[in-house]
């Protein structure tokens, strides 16, 4: 962020009185990497999982695609990335998702390797075995039911206890608030809000190598997108020492939707993010990549 655009944001939040505390600290920008591949599958990616070692990704379309590659790497640039598989998320009863139903959005690895997904078609998050297993389908508590169609569960984190934590893109609570559900391996809950601070959305969500817990958000005009990247520590069941670490201008990446925060072989902690190009020739699959400060 801009010197000029960061004093900019700490007065606005000022004059609206938050009595949410907010800092704001600057990432550096590493590398924007324009993945290209010729297949009809290819595309629309809304999440993505990035190795401890950096060299491998799991990638999740919005299209019920699943894509392992090794990524390629030349210091701190990405040189190339080689597809190694890619699968259909599968429904419950072992069927190939189509529309609505198979608009998958986030996802979370869990220690033992299997995987969960969320979708905001049909509010809700299903496990995954492996790659091509069927899904099991967590319950779907009441208040999925009366979220925005297009607007739910586009992020999926998992933190060190293998809680999952997911959080909606449009629906909010009745202060204006963004709604966190948590599951806890029996049942849901709302743990915590964040609070909704301009027209950024959220998009994405990882819990990081330092514990702390992150949100890619994205703002759209008809001159393009706009990405901002927060963070919390959660100490509690209470978000704590809010920080934002990037925001972007209009036009500076794609519509950045997927995130994933690692440390790199020289302990510099790292954030990549994907683009969902939204299957049109005139936008791209971007892969970007951020040092984020300690």
């Amino acid at each position: 962020m801009y010197i000029g655009s960061a004093i900019q944001l700490i007065a606005a939040l000022l004059l609206a009185g938050s009595v949410w505390a907010v800092e704001v600290k600057t990432a550096t920008p590493l590398d924007s990497y324009a993945w290209r591949h010729n297949a009809d599958w290819f595309g629309g990616f809304s999440a993505i999982h990035i190795s401890d070692d950096g060299r491998h990704m799991i990638a999740l379309s919005d299209r019920a695609t699943l894509v392992t590659a090794r990524i390629e790497r030349d210091e701190d640039q990405i040189a190339g990335i080689e597809i190694l598989g890619h699968w259909p998320v599968l429904s419950s009863k072992g069927r190939i998702m189509l529309g609505w139903a198979g608009d998958s959005e986030g996802i979370a690895i869990a220690p033992d390797g299997s995987f969960y997904i969320s979708f905001e078609g049909v509010h809700r998050v299903a496990h995954y075995a492996a790659p091509g297993a069927r899904a099991r389908v967590l319950p779907r508590p009441k208040a999925f039911e009366t979220l925005d169609r297009n607007g739910s569960f586009e992020g999926l984190a998992i933190d060190d206890r293998g809680r999952l934590y997911t959080l909606t893109e449009k629906s909010r609570t009745a202060e204006g608030d963004i709604p966190v559900y948590r599951w806890n391996g029996q049942a849901w809950s709302t743990p915590f809000v964040l609070p909704q601070r301009g027209g950024f959305l959220p998009v994405a969500a990882d819990f990081g190598p330092d514990g702390r817990f992150y949100v890619l958000e994205r703002s759209v005009s008809l001159t393009g997108f706009r990405s901002r990247l927060r963070r919390w520590q959660v100490e509690d069941d209470m978000p704590k020492s809010e920080e934002i670490l990037i925001e972007t201008g209009t036009g500076t990446h794609d519509n950045l939707e997927g995130l994933s925060v690692w440390r790199d072989p020289q302990g510099r902690l790292r954030a990549t993010m994907i683009s969902d190009d939204n299957f049109l020739v005139l936008q791209r699959t971007e892969l970007v990549e951020y040092l984020l400060p300690d």
